[in-house]
């Protein structure tokens, strides 16, 4: 199993310089990650960076609160295309959840799907923010707006990625959607054991990391 291949390879602090992006994908490059997870800004640095080579783009939109219109994710998210992205990773509206307004959370969602076409459409619930019947209520609607990925953390809030939020959401999509564990992944460990129980994507700032370890270890 390549974990290098699971890895969205990811920088989103808010301080982070041209020159960090830059590094961020020469470490994606060497290293063969399955992507890098930028702000929208940043994607055609990226995608100068990367030229033709197979690490995706994928882009943070409505991030990291998820209340903004509808309409500026949109924007965001095929401005962020036509620059280079290739996935779109966007913010639930979390507020919107939680007052139970679920036709509006459905159509925030899928109005982005539809505006972005057959572009991988990964949504972040932010679970430390959501009890049990709200991960599984989150996850029936990504599934009704066609989403293809639902996520667990923005790493912004109180705490990350959770096993057992993972298999609350495993449970919830069943094969409808594909599932990225992000928050708090630092090593191979933690990571692996993620991809165990059926995880498709990790997204962490700590890929070097954990491929200098695999390789210590011999089990990459």
């Amino acid at each position: 199993m390549e974990l290098n291949r699971y890895i969205d390879h990811t920088l989103l602090s808010p301080t982070a310089t041209e020159a960090d992006i830059l590094r961020l994908c020469n470490e994606a490059l060497k290293h063969n990650f399955y992507a890098v997870c930028v702000n929208s800004c940043y994607v055609p640095i990226a995608k100068q960076a990367l030229g033709r080579s197979n690490v995706k783009i994928c882009a943070v939109v409505g991030f990291p609160l998820g209340a903004m219109s509808t309409d500026a994710k949109i924007f965001e998210a095929k401005k962020a295309i036509e620059d280079g992205a290739s996935e779109i990773d966007m913010v639930l509206n979390i507020g919107r959840l939680k007052s139970k307004n679920h036709v509006a959370v459905l159509k925030d969602i899928s109005n982005v799907k539809r505006a972005i076409g057959l572009t991988t459409l990964k949504v972040i619930l932010e679970i430390s923010e959501l009890s049990k019947n709200e991960i599984v209520k989150a996850c029936e609607i990504c599934i009704d707006a066609k989403a293809d990925f639902v996520k667990t953390s923005t790493g912004f809030s109180t705490s990350g990625s959770t096993l057992t939020a993972i298999k609350i959401m495993k449970k919830s999509v069943k094969n409808h959607l594909k599932l990225k564990a992000s928050g708090g992944i630092r090593d191979a460990e933690t990571a692996l054991k993620y991809i165990e129980v059926g995880v498709h994507r990790i997204g962490t700032s700590s890929g070097v990391a954990m491929m200098t370890s695999q390789i210590s270890h011999s089990t990459y």
